[in-house]
């Protein structure tokens, strides 16, 4: 057991369960079953107490928790996880697993207190379960697309992009939910330099390099073959390479797709930048399907979160794997220890050693 001063000096991580019908509680309990990760950090919980401990019973887990009141000013700060117990949320599925307007509310209220805390610095971090889109909309959220958007009106964030990490790719998206047809009407220059400005800036701030090398992948076959496949990396995607080495970063490209993520796999580049959505995450998801992690740059918080769904086909089958949940919350622990050591040695005026983050590696820098 962790002596009080290691308790203090830990991270304090934030951990919304989503959708109180989905998995969000089987794979939260699964993941801080380990003692291992429990012990790098302290860990809130902002969901149902009822759900967790019912994933716990299908899991065959004993209980390693302490049950708070809703509001993280109640309960016993010393303990190592403690459930915010949002009672009034309470609810009793009948039938299959599926959207409803209940679990839209509770989604959002658990998210609500976190994004209260974080902005408190109660929490270092907030690690995001799935949430159902339907059941925020059911519930009257509909103008709120998701987390990520909901996060930056928050934290009135005006920049904000998508990087998703696993195994041995970081991966910054200059587009997210849009339609391949209609990327053409959001293509611009300003859009392709802001994941490039935004990842260089986190990875230094929270993955601890002091010049991370960033390939950029084009967006037509061969990076169009000096224009016989297309003209966008002529006309947007290089002066956002070239605006980005004005400002001082270490970014290269546009590279064919089809050979940059090997490259950045094999330790050629610190980063990638992808031009849209499954670019980035086929790759992505093929060497990482499992425990892969979704980041969000340009907010003033570390916030990341697991890459998939709420799986209502899967609820009280104990069939949930938790290795994206596990990934999410180890990356968040490392990050927020990261900011915490460079803020130490910003203040120290010390240089910062560059170092590798890995979600998958037990230790910082592994």
């Amino acid at each position: 057991m962790a002596d009080e001063h290691q308790l203090e000096t830990r991270p304090t991580i934030g951990i919304t369960m989503g959708d109180p019908h989905g998995i969000g509680a089987e794979v939260i309990v699964k993941a801080l079953a380990d003692h291992s990760l429990r012990e790098r950090a302290k860990f809130v919980v902002y969901g149902l107490a009822e759900q967790i401990e019912s994933a716990a019973d299908f899991a065959e887990l004993q209980p390693y928790w302490h049950v708070s009141p809703r509001g993280i000013e109640h309960g016993d700060r010393r303990a190592n996880v403690r459930i915010l117990d949002f009672d009034e949320h309470a609810m009793h599925r009948r039938g299959p697993a599926q959207a409803t307007a209940e679990g839209g509310r509770a989604s959002m209220a658990f998210l609500e207190d976190a994004m209260r805390d974080a902005r408190f610095d109660e929490i270092d971090a907030i690690v995001t379960g799935p949430i159902n889109k339907t059941s925020w909309k059911l519930a009257g959220y509909a103008r709120i697309p998701g987390h990520t958007e909901l996060l930056a009106e928050r934290f009135r964030a005006r920049r904000v992009t998508m990087m998703f990490v696993g195994g041995p790719l970081r991966v910054a998206l200059a587009s997210t939910h849009v339609a391949l047809f209609d990327l053409r009407n959001h293509f611009t220059i300003g859009h392709v330099f802001q994941p490039i400005d935004l990842m260089h800036q986190a990875m230094i701030d929270w993955f601890g390099f002091t010049r991370p090398r960033i390939g950029v992948a084009g967006l037509n076959p061969h990076a169009s073959e000096n224009g016989r496949f297309g003209d966008e990396e002529a006309r947007i995607i290089e002066p956002a390479i070239d605006m980005a080495r004005n400002h001082g970063i270490n970014a290269s490209g546009p590279y064919p797709a089809d050979t940059l993520f090997r490259r950045a796999a094999h330790g050629e580049f610190d980063g990638v930048v992808a031009m849209y959505h499954d670019q980035a995450l086929i790759p992505v998801k093929l060497l990482a399907f499992d425990e892969a992690v979704n980041i969000t740059l340009g907010l003033p918080i570390i916030r990341t979160s697991v890459d998939h769904g709420t799986a209502f086909d899967i609820v009280d089958r104990n069939r949930a794997d938790p290795g994206s949940m596990k990934a999410a919350i180890r990356l968040a622990v490392e990050l927020a220890d990261q900011r915490r050591a460079k803020k130490l040695r910003d203040t120290n005026g010390e240089d910062s050693p560059e170092i590798t983050t890995d979600p998958n590696a037990e230790n910082l820098g592994a």
